[in-house]
């Protein structure tokens, strides 16, 4: 018997089989495009998602047919939802987690019930990527296909919706909707009233690992099940990465590097204080019981490693084709030990935690004609890694301090950006023995509710692993610390220019 977990992320999905002892036996990745219709206007076709979904289970299937799958649950990217008819056919794209044109919606808010109250009915900093801004703006503006939608449905619960029939989400996916009561674990009847958005078009709403139903006998014929296979109620991607990770106590974090970097910890209880407000932190429920989190995060992330790559590292991609090597080992290969004298601003798409501004661009500084390209390529992790310094920083001025940092995602895999991390951050910085921990969490999720673990704690201390332990070098951490002083006053400083670029 084996555990299947689903990622669907922003730009793909994974899906991974794991045994009880938490070994891999079977993994599967399919990347999909994002939508670029105009600045601020980002879009997921669902149609290829959902061919993508369906590709990864199939091959996994496929390659762990001595152990086959019993039981699935799913972590998913929030924000992004899908709009089906009552015939379960989808209604054009979607509007992605990424995408800011509500941002108009703001002051409309702010006026109708203020930051603050928000705040303490959904634990939400108010912010336009958040589903209900993206729902009222699908009202206003595409009023047909709205009046035809039956069920308004994010990724985790549409891949359940697909494999069942169930309309079913979980309470760390609902939260990031903005229509969510963290404190009463229901939908918000004043925040829907003044949407205006009617409580039947959402979802039931459930806590993370229980049982919602099973895999329907015509889809698993399809998708190539060979036995009855469980589904239970996974998890917002950070909380699941986040049970995968180990986090389960206060002064520990994920940090998860993917097409967004985010920074998860836990709390023992609701932290609403209005300093995690200002910074723009949000108090969500975490994916394990009593627990709560928040996430300090950068939208640029390991995406903008991305755009280097696509965008100047034509010959690495090429060698790495001639040599079946990973393209990112080569263009990270060269890189300098020491830190750069450059600085490199990563707000080329907004900006997320703490300003939450649309606005902001990416910025370059410190360039000379002596400077080279693996200097600019280390300056690329300088910079995204600057950005998350400052969360952290913000966040321990909030009354969230961290002492261990446990690392997951693409990024996780780069020894060299791994211990960057641990000079910046001047903390400890942990890899662990599965580095996609997402599909890990919702599978030990669905490992407990079909009773193959005694709790999530025991399948979290079998299972979660330190694979390896980097320590701070305090010379390059005081340097970086030097440094971090300038990189404090760059948004700043350059904030009205960057609005009027």
């Amino acid at each position: 018997m084996s555990l299947l977990g689903i990622d669907v992320g922003t730009t793909g999905v994974k899906a991974v089989v794991f045994n009880i002892e938490g070994k891999v036996i079977a993994d599967a990745y399919k990347e999909y495009p994002l939508i670029y219709i105009k600045p601020g206007w980002i879009e997921l076709n669902p149609h290829i998602i959902l061919n993508s979904i369906e590709e990864v289970i199939k091959k996994v299937n496929i390659l762990s047919r001595k152990d086959p799958v019993e039981v699935i649950s799913v972590s998913s990217m929030s924000e992004s939802f899908i709009s089906l008819d009552s015939n379960g056919n989808i209604l054009g794209n979607s509007i992605a987690n990424l995408d800011t044109r509500a941002e108009f919606l703001i002051e409309w808010w702010e006026k109708k019930l203020g930051k603050f109250n928000i705040f303490k009915i959904t634990g939400q900093p108010l912010n336009s990527i958040l589903t209900i801004n993206k729902l009222i703006w699908l009202k206003k503006f595409k009023p047909k296909l709205f009046k035809k939608v039956w069920k308004f449905l994010c990724y985790e619960d549409f891949v359940f919706y697909k494999l069942s029939g169930e309309t079913i989400t979980d309470y760390s996916i609902a939260a990031r909707t903005m229509a969510f009561d963290i404190n009463k674990k229901k939908w918000s009847d004043k925040i829907l009233n003044i949407a205006g958005i009617d409580v039947n078009l959402l979802p039931d709403v459930k806590p993370s690992g229980e049982v919602i139903g099973e895999v329907s006998k015509k889809v698993a014929k399809k998708l190539g099940f060979k036995r009855k296979v469980f589904l239970v109620s996974g998890a917002h991607d950070q909380p699941a990465g986040a049970v995968g990770s180990g986090i389960v106590k206060e002064g520990i974090a994920m940090d998860a590097t993917g097409t967004v970097e985010c920074i998860t910890p836990a709390f023992n209880k609701l932290n609403l204080n209005k300093k995690m407000l200002e910074y723009n932190y949000c108090c969500s429920p975490h994916a394990l019981k009593n627990l709560y989190v928040t996430f300090a995060y950068n939208f640029t992330g390991g995406s903008l490693l991305r755009w280097y790559r696509d965008t100047f590292a034509i010959e690495e991609k090429k060698l790495a084709k001639r040599s079946n090597k990973d393209v990112y080992n080569i263009i990270l290969k060269e890189i300098p030990k020491n830190p750069t004298n450059l600085f490199i601003l990563p707000h080329f798409l907004a900006t997320g935690t703490p300003y939450f501004d649309s606005n902001s661009k990416g910025v370059i500084l410190g360039l000379t004609f002596g400077t080279k390209k693996n200097e600019v390529v280390k300056a690329i992790l300088e910079g995204i890694t600057y950005e998350m310094k400052l969360n952290l920083y913000y966040l321990k001025n909030a009354g969230v301090d961290i002492s261990e940092i446990r690392t997951i995602g693409g990024g996780a895999k780069s020894d060299v950006w791994l211990q960057l991390k641990a000079d910046m951050f001047n903390k400890k910085v942990v890899s662990l023995n599965v580095s996609e921990s997402a599909c890990l969490g919702v599978a030990l999720l669905g490992g407990v509710a079909v009773g193959k673990y005694k709790s999530i704690y025991e399948a979290i201390n079998n299972v979660v692993k330190v694979k390896k332990v980097f320590y701070p070098d305090f010379k390059k951490s005081k340097i970086y610390e030097d440094k971090f002083e300038i990189y404090k006053k760059i948004y700043p400083t350059l904030k009205d220019i960057l609005h009027k670029i």
